[in-house]
């Protein structure tokens, strides 16, 4: 059994803060087929309360988090636009080392945002 597991979190880059209360769902990609496998919701460090993923469930493969940062930014004041710029913002990523924990997190703008592999 894989020993690995996901973590993510979420920053808001134009304040200095953590997200709190962002929606996050997680999804396996396999060829053309998408399924969710867990939902969680930022905590007020902007973190999910445990793994996203955690080792009983982690595998090798092709994953999906899909932020759903358009509540947020519309409940934290930034000026509304029909639509907003940034919405559901979805990371594709590859998990290859099944012993290994994957950290995966959102830096959040109004109008951009960036990830990379953390630990």
């Amino acid at each position: 059994m894989a020993s690995g597991y996901l973590t993510t979190h979420v920053l808001d880059t134009s304040r200095g803060t953590p997200v709190a209360g962002l929606r996050i769902r997680l999804y396996r990609i396999d060829g053309k087929n998408r399924t969710e496998l867990a939902s969680a919701t930022t905590n007020a460090d902007g973190r999910t309360d445990s793994p996203i993923l955690p080792a009983g469930d982690f595998a090798i493969g092709q994953y999906e988090l899909v932020f759903e940062a358009g509540a947020y930014l519309d409940a934290s004041g930034t000026p509304p636009e029909q639509p907003r710029f940034l919405h559901d913002i979805p990371i594709r990523f590859g998990i290859s080392d099944p012993d290994a924990h994957y950290h995966v997190p959102l830096l959040l703008s109004p109008f951009g945002y960036s990830t990379y592999r953390g630990s």
